[in-house]
């Protein structure tokens, strides 16, 4: 038994090392391949667009998706894109085993708010908590203990002892995770490229992980449940967060994360009323959130406006998924403006309504896929925007504000969604909660003065020289040669 016992006792120092190595290898070595996939295609379609006589356009902007040359993001988008199919996977499983506990609606909404209420609650203070003990340490905090979470509702759903009250626990604290990590996860993301003009383009990868997430998790998450268990749904998210946090145990970041310090969860506030360019801003993320949110809660019911039965709204999720991957290959400025996320919020809201009010399936789908490419248009460069404006010391503190303001919201527009239909009509409900969105463009069309000194010049999130300067300082580091391009 000794020799046996040796053996297991080496695991940790020889083994659990080059297994961490082989999944990061084989994380990047997929988003390279996916890297070179889509510049087969972008470089397809711009020779057809030379031939058709469209040329200069490359020379202005680039698609978001070139982001994937650096090394160090292109491993943290693999891995993040693993851990958010794995989450939605559970998401699903945990609603149809809140159904099929009590076969209850009710249940399943609980199930919900427990999950997405903390963004709301707490999400100031997940900022604070990153500024103070330092944004890497909270995001492999939040990740380690998600990974802990998920197993054990995993070892009791095996065990036939997941009841109401435990999965109602797990969907709060996985949720509470969440909020936690949101804040870090922002400022973590850009220090991933060396030069801030690409801040934007990596906001916009961001979400096309979390949206394909949630555009594949739901056939990913019926299979698993259907087949071998509700378990392995748990199991499988347990192995994406554990995945995820061996890869960000592995990252180097190409510039120097904001140092903690003891900031107020007031502060925030103060900083957001103080500048109205960051509270309008703030204003707009929440926008996107309630004009989102009618295609995932009344699309069940819209499809069986169209003549469709419930299931067919799970074409329009996964429509909503492929607009976000789509927003995230189309070439756009290195410099997001506030003016550009405003006209792509109104393409959302107007989108939206067309959804809402479409008597024919085929346009509702075209018109959820037109809202995943606008609404990630506007949400990147908004996100992108504020990290600009608040700086790397404020940075955390925004986006715990950012937080609340994006996930946080989504309760309130479930409520309002669940609500609405019962006093109007659910395509009435669809044009009231996309309605906002339309409010920015039509500020700066009939109100410019006044937008101008909401906005201003100063909406951009760009790089001077000074931190190109410091960008290549850090780049000539030793151990910092992997924040160079590696095609």
């Amino acid at each position: 038994m000794a020799p046996r016992a040796r053996r297991l006792g080496s695991w940790p120092k020889e083994r659990v090392e080059s297994a961490v190595a082989l999944t990061a290898d084989s994380l990047e070595l997929a988003a390279r391949l996916a890297l070179v996939a889509a510049d087969s295609a972008v470089t397809a379609i711009s020779q057809a667009a030379e031939q058709a006589g469209f040329t200069g356009i490359a020379d202005a902007k680039e698609a978001s998706w070139q982001v994937l040359s650096h090394r160090q993001f292109r491993r943290y988008f693999a891995a993040s894109l693993v851990s958010n199919a794995g989450t939605w996977s559970q998401n699903l499983a945990q609603m149809l085993m809140a159904y099929q506990i009590r076969h209850s609606v009710f249940t399943v909404g609980l199930v919900t708010c427990a999950q997405f209420s903390s963004p709301l609650l707490l999400g100031p203070w997940a900022g604070v908590v990153a500024d103070r003990i330092g944004s890497r340490r909270t995001l492999l905090a939040t990740q380690i203990a998600s990974t802990v979470i998920t197993a054990i509702l995993a070892v009791m759903a095996f065990a036939h002892s997941l009841g109401e009250g435990p999965l109602l626990v797990g969907a709060f604290t996985t949720g509470l995770m969440f909020t936690f990590a949101l804040p870090a996860q922002s400022v973590i993301i850009p220090s991933l490229l060396p030069l801030a003009e690409g801040t934007k383009a990596a906001m916009a990868m961001n979400s096309v992980s979390y949206n394909a997430g949630r555009a594949l998790a739901p056939a990913l998450g019926v299979l698993i449940v259907t087949t071998i268990g509700f378990g392995w749904a748990f199991t499988a998210n347990a192995v994406s967060f554990a995945i995820f946090t061996a890869v960000l145990l592995r990252l180097r970041p190409c510039r120097d994360l904001p140092i903690p310090i003891r900031s107020r969860v007031r502060d925030g506030f103060h900083i957001a009323w103080k500048e109205r360019k960051i509270m309008l801003l703030l204003v707009m993320v929440a926008m996107i959130t309630f004009a989102d949110d009618p295609i995932l809660v009344l699309g069940p019911a819209l499809a069986r406006h169209v003549g469709m039965s419930d299931d067919y709204s799970g074409y329009f999720l996964s429509a909503l998924g492929a607009g976000s991957v789509l927003g995230a290959l189309l070439p756009r400025r290195k410099s997001p403006s506030a003016r550009r996320a405003a006209a792509a919020l109104a393409l959302l809201g107007v989108s939206i309504m067309v959804f809402a009010l479409a008597p024919w399936l085929w346009v509702s789908i075209g018109a959820a896929f037109a809202a995943g490419v606008s609404g990630l248009v506007a949400g990147s460069a908004a996100q992108a925007i504020l990290v600009g404006l608040a700086g790397s010391q404020r940075a955390l503190r925004i986006m715990g504000l950012w937080t609340m303001a994006w996930a946080g919201s989504k309760p309130i527009a479930s409520i309002i969604d669940g609500t609405l239909p019962s006093l109007t009509s659910v395509r009435i409900t669809g044009v009231i909660l996309a309605f906002p969105t339309v409010i920015p463009i039509l500020m700066l069309i009939f109100c410019p003065a006044l937008t101008r000194r909401l906005v201003g010049p100063g909406a951009e999130a760009t790089s001077g020289p000074a931190e190109r300067n410091r960008a290549a300082e850090l780049m000539q580091r030793p151990g910092r040669e992997t924040c160079q391009v590696v095609s």
